[in-house]
């Protein structure tokens, strides 16, 4: 055999190594076991919860959803959320001289149950109605993203005992956890079997591994007296 004939069988050697190592990328990418569960549920309010207080609006429109707050809310997802999941969605703070414009508390709460209602979570909804101290005594992990005027970041598990333990190291106060005005931040929220994270822009803020994890429950866009535009929320089941 000459070395022309060669060449050719080491090329064809090659082109079919080749696609095989493009089928098997193709195949493994497209057998992930992560799935969207709901996306473009900002549409509408009927998908929502708004618990607010007086003076402050919530318009879901374009699939976006503008919270303009004086005195405080909080907004629920209105399907109970439970296993391995990844909660995603940009955020925009807006500073641009409103009267709400207030740089300030970029927070939720994921996996939230109300102990004194454990059958039907919105069953005191009215009577929350957005005041802060209403939903203490809830079990839930909670973010509280740059608050204080824009100088604390903090995680807390909620416990269910009013009380809501903060750890040392979950206590953030280096600016570069906090927030940047009018620009869209993308929040990343993993539940996966005893652990949980929070990311802001692809950087993990916080990891925490919990022995007694909250595996079902409600998420909920968390704010006060400020001014915000949240778009692309979806779920993913992992």
């Amino acid at each position: 055999m000459n070395i022309g004939h060669l060449k050719i069988k080491f090329m064809f050697k090659i082109i079919r190594l080749s696609t095989f190592v493009l089928l098997l990328f193709f195949f493994g990418c497209n057998s992930s076991s992560e799935k969207i569960s709901y996306k473009d549920v900002l549409n509408t309010s009927e998908n929502w919860v708004v618990e607010q207080q007086p003076k402050g609006t919530s318009i879901f429109k374009n699939n976006k959803l503008e919270i303009i707050d004086a005195k405080g809310c909080s907004i629920w997802f209105k399907n109970k959320l439970e296993g391995n999941i990844k909660i995603e969605y940009d955020v925009t703070i807006i500073d641009e001289g409103g009267e709400y414009d207030r740089v300030s508390d970029m927070n939720c709460l994921w996996m939230a149950n109300d102990p004194k209602n454990l059958d039907d979570f919105f069953a005191n909804s009215k009577n929350r109605a957005g005041h802060f101290p209403n939903y203490h005594h809830f079990t839930a992990y909670y973010v509280g993203y740059g608050g204080h005027h824009n100088t604390k970041t903090r995680f807390r598990r909620y416990n269910g005992n009013v009380n809501r333990p903060l750890l040392a190291e979950h206590d953030l106060s280096d600016k570069k956890f906090m927030i940047t005005a009018n620009k869209k931040m993308h929040i990343e929220i993993v539940v996966r079997d005893n652990f949980t994270s929070y990311a802001r822009d692809g950087e993990i803020i916080y990891k925490v591994n919990d022995s007694d994890a909250y595996k079902t429950g409600y998420f909920g866009f968390r704010t006060v007296n400020n001014h915000m535009l949240i778009e692309d929320f979806k779920v993913i089941q992992l």
